[in-house]
């Protein structure tokens, strides 16, 4: 049995009024709009909830694609493991689904490798992992371990590419790709397009126009966006209703600023709706259900910042 989550239900959709029912009834996925985010659905969303329950929920949130997580985020990756790739792919088929990421923090950047045959056999593009040097280093002493890192992903960046998969880097706190100095570097030094950028605003300063101003720098380097802010954290318990503040919309970061830089690169990278329960390895809400009306509203609010700026507001 998983754990879940501590929400009753009328805290929930007191969380959830004015904006769950909409969200179901009407998506504003604005067909109109010049520009528009593509959502991946993250598995470790629903924490270690079974495929077969997660797989229909990516249509709710508008995407055409899954990225699976292991332990202790989630366990989907185990589970494929455990069902075969062939039943995995059976499933993929019935729900319309792709496999759009496999993130493997686990493996690290430079144990990718026994990924690669699965992303071939199932056509995925996108492995997100972290980086691996020193973690406090600054001005050229980080550039210089930026630049070592990247010499030592050259041999998977070249299986990588063999294999028709972008591998992507997140920023992440205690790790040599965290600054946005280190991210930059990544981009300047990376010496194939099949190393990219996941960026995490949340690992970041919550500033607004810092962040935007960062987005229009990596722009061509991104591939993987998450739309998840700081809020009160999630390394330490706390009410679900602090922890979702982490996700856009509910938290006091203005995604605006972030979706007009996106837009002004002209972003074709996937998007997640993303937050990280406490403890890790639950869905962000009790129920599967509960979980994707929590994506879904999200969304809506990231559809209605796209929607301002086509219109021009």
């Amino acid at each position: 049995m998983n754990p879940k989550p501590t929400i009753d239900r009328r805290t929930f959709h007191k969380l959830s009024a004015g904006l769950l029912g909409a969200a179901w009834a009407t998506p504003i996925l604005a067909s109109e709009s010049q520009f528009q985010l593509k959502y991946m659905l993250p598995s470790c969303m629903y924490g270690y909830s079974e495929l077969e329950e997660i797989l229909p929920e990516a249509k709710k949130i508008g995407a055409t694609h899954i990225d699976i997580w292991p332990k202790v985020h989630g366990d989907q990756r185990e589970q494929v493991e455990a069902m075969g790739v062939d039943r995995f792919a059976e499933l993929l088929e019935a729900n319309d689904v792709k496999l759009g990421c496999i993130t493997q923090y686990k493996l690290g950047p430079f144990g990718l490798q026994s990924e690669m045959p699965l992303a071939k056999r199932l056509g995925c593009p996108l492995m997100i992992t972290g980086g691996a040097g020193p973690k406090d280093a600054k001005g050229p002493e980080l550039k210089k371990a930026v630049a070592a890192f990247i010499e030592k992903m050259k041999p998977h960046i070249e299986v990588a590419e063999e294999n028709g998969v972008t591998i992507a880097i997140e920023n992440h706190a205690n790790n040599l790709i965290d600054s946005p100095d280190s991210l930059r570097w990544l981009l300047e030094l990376r010496p194939s397009k099949h190393l990219a950028i996941a960026l995490a605003p949340y690992h970041l300063p919550q500033d607004e126009e810092q962040l935007a101003g960062l987005i229009r720098e990596l722009g061509e380097g991104m591939q993987m966006f998450y739309a998840w802010q700081h809020g009160a954290g999630s390394h330490e318990p706390m009410p679900v209703e602090k922890q979702l503040l982490q996700m856009p919309g509910r938290g006091p970061l203005d995604f605006q600023p972030l979706l007009q830089a996106l837009a002004d690169v002209k972003y074709q990278g996937w998007t997640e709706v993303f937050m990280h329960p406490y403890p890790r390895g639950i869905p962000i809400l009790p129920t599967v259900a509960e979980t994707t009306a929590e994506i879904v509203r999200g969304r809506d609010y990231l559809s209605q910042c796209v929607s301002k700026l086509n219109k021009g507001n």
